[in-house]
């Protein structure tokens, strides 16, 4: 089934009937006819607002590496982690699947989906494509579930209870920057529905073609 065909026929996902999709209009949505749950709605300036929370994103995460995440002080000692550290300390103290999973999660991951997204919607704001942009879509909606950004957060959190008693902990720049990485990542993944970008894509003249 090609692109036009899976855009013209939805299946409901909660009763699995099967009907052909009218054209929407910017702040309409379809129900189910049979269920009446909801399947596509089309939001107002949706790409546009997407566009800008993910930009906002990608200057949140570059604050979060560039800035101390954590400062502990304890006694006349004074350290400051910064985010990369939590993969390299757990590789050097014997945990390399862990500090892997990390790195994945919380490094690689956002990167992927913010630069997916960027590349994707940018364009889109003027009619146009970049080359390879369907298939980067189908990535960007795989690499969403490896995003763990919030899972990691609250793991620090946790963290932060037990050290507590041992040395006075200071938030740093870092971590309110990760705060609002996930706010903002959070918020553009909601503003759209991928069936609405494949529709926009499959509209959008690529760039450098007719």
């Amino acid at each position: 089934m090609d692109t036009q065909d899976s855009l013209r026929y939805i299946a409901c996902h909660d009763c699995d009937a099967l009907f052909t999709a009218p054209t929407l209009q910017e702040g309409e949505r379809i129900d189910c006819p049979r269920c009446g749950a909801s399947l596509f709605s089309v939001r107002r300036n949706a790409v546009a607002r997407a566009a800008a929370f993910t930009l906002a994103a990608a200057v949140f995460f570059v604050v979060a590496n560039l800035f101390p995440f954590l400062t502990l002080k304890a006694d006349y000692r004074e350290s400051d982690m910064v985010l990369a550290q939590s993969v390299t300390g757990l590789e050097m103290a014997g945990y390399p699947p862990l500090a892997s999973a990390v790195a994945i999660f919380t490094l690689v991951a956002p990167t992927l989906v913010i630069g997916g997204l960027l590349y994707l919607l940018l364009p889109l704001l003027a009619g146009r494509r970049w080359p390879g942009a369907a298939h980067l879509c189908r990535a960007v909606h795989e690499a969403r579930r490896w995003n763990m950004v919030e899972v990691y957060l609250l793991g620090v959190l946790v963290s932060m209870l037990k050290l507590g008693s041992l040395a006075k902990l200071t938030l740093g720049t870092s971590f309110w920057s990760f705060v609002g990485l996930i706010i903002c990542l959070t918020s553009a993944v909601a503003c759209i529905d991928y069936r609405e970008i494949w529709a926009r894509l499959d509209m959008a003249r690529e760039e450098g073609g007719r």
